[in-house]
């Protein structure tokens, strides 16, 4: 059995920890080729992928294009660790998507652009401590560990060993959705805030929209109070919009954290923002961060082409109306084999949660049902639809998906549900 190989050769077996499927109880599927909407295992079995590589392959897997741009990079080098053309063709497109943004750093994930998004806040505003919020996941860097949602919320960690208590003590933290728990924070730490970070909408405690007046009220703050506002756009950039939840919501960011989407399915993060802040990167500035990996000609070719061909007419409605489709039908199937369940979605994002009570922070997540849910993802597992294998990652759509795919998702939801009712009433 591979998994079991893999445990003797790699820490749980897994290269990030959420691909353990701990959370769900059972044994994770080895992926052997992807296409489309379907990934194959190596024993052969086909699922339908609403992890999409957590939300990176939002065309599609193997979608030949994306093969084509890629492989006609790649017979050019594969790496130079030096400048290329392709690095301004990709900045130019993002920038000009995301208003306010005028200059945009390449790195190599999500995780070192929130890093170095803090880092260059902190150097911004010669204030050290900041304010992130539960469940909200930026990455694994030491000080945004912090009762931090996603692989750690999977596996019941709110930080981490091996983290000094010294980087952490300027990290405050607020409940998600609550205006007034900033404020207390912002007055309580007068002066000495440089950032406040946080995903504009929750992929990463499972799904969560901000309501009405959250997102207004930070901007407000930060404006206020001389405080970055950073966006954590890794999982919504170019998912849930064309330019992701700020050109939904209005809202302009100081900085903004990208990933994901924007590389197509290979390894890329990005950092933007005002000018004025920007220029403190070193070779300008004094905040240093560097990458020898950063702005990868092969990576960055998947990651235009990708935005290339989201550009086109009609993407983010379908993708829009992909997954209501299937929040609209789980809801519906919920309520005939009365289950207490929430479900929402934005975009290509959704997420559901067996819980009688809207979700509106991770507390209210962690208080879902968790027994529920690894029994609906086992049963969904069987009819060979593949979910995240956590109540508390979020679901994702692809162009690639199609009205065949949906029913046989609804039929397999029903099918979940029956058996989920069933072994409630006994």
């Amino acid at each position: 059995m591979l998994f079991k190989r893999a445990q003797k050769l790699i820490p749980g077996g897994v290269n990030s920890p959420v691909r353990a499927f701990t959370a769900v109880d059972t044994f994770p599927a080895f992926i052997a080729r992807a296409s489309g909407s379907k990934l194959y295992d190596v024993d052969g079995n086909a699922f339908v992928d609403y992890v999409c590589s957590w939300g990176a392959n939002i065309v599609g897997h193997a979608h030949p294009e994306i093969v084509a741009a890629v492989t006609e990079t790649a017979q050019n080098g594969m790496g130079f660790g030096a400048p290329t053309e392709y690095e301004l063709a990709l900045a130019e497109k993002i920038l000009a998507a995301l208003p306010g943004m005028e200059q945009l750093r390449l790195v190599t994930s999500g995780t070192e652009a929130c890093m170095t998004a803090l880092r260059l806040a902190r150097g911004y505003t010669n204030r050290c401590k900041f304010i992130k919020f539960a469940g909200n996941y930026h990455g694994h860097s030491d000080s945004l560990l912090v009762n931090a949602g996603s692989g750690p919320a999977a596996h019941s960690i709110s930080s981490s060993k091996g983290v000094v208590p010294n980087l952490i003590k300027d990290t405050l933290t607020a409940e998600y959705n609550s205006s007034q728990a900033v404020k207390d924070l912002v007055f309580a730490h007068k002066g000495e805030i440089a950032a406040i970070i946080l995903e504009p909408v929750v992929g990463n405690s499972g799904f969560i929209l901000p309501n009405s007046s959250f997102l207004n009220t930070i901007r407000q703050i930060c404006t206020d109070e001389g405080i970055l506002l950073i966006f954590d756009e890794v999982m919504t950039g170019f998912r849930v919009a064309w330019g992701g939840a700020q050109t939904i919501f209005g809202i302009q960011p100081d900085l903004s954290t990208l990933g994901k989407v924007i590389g197509g399915g290979l390894p890329i993060g990005a950092l933007a923002g005002r000018a004025e802040i920007m220029s403190l990167l070193s070779p300008c500035g004094e905040v240093y961060q560097a990458g020898t990996l950063a702005g990868n000609p092969i990576a960055v070719s998947c990651g235009l082409k990708t935005l290339e061909i989201l550009e086109r007419a009609a993407s983010f409605p379908k993708l829009a109306s992909y997954q209501e489709q299937i929040v609209a039908g789980i809801s519906k199937l919920a309520i005939k084999h009365c289950l207490p369940l929430q479900a929402s979605g934005l975009g290509g994002i959704f997420g559901i949660f067996f819980s009688e009570h809207p979700v509106a922070n991770f507390a209210d997540a962690k208080k879902s049902c968790q027994k529920s849910f690894q029994e609906f993802f086992g049963t969904m597992f069987a009819s060979g639809i593949y979910l995240p294998p956590s109540r508390f990652e979020a679901c994702f759509v692809s162009l690639a998906h199609d009205s065949s795919d949906l029913s046989n998702t609804l039929s397999a939801v029903d099918h979940s549900f029956a058996q989920i009712a069933n072994s409630r009433n006994l």
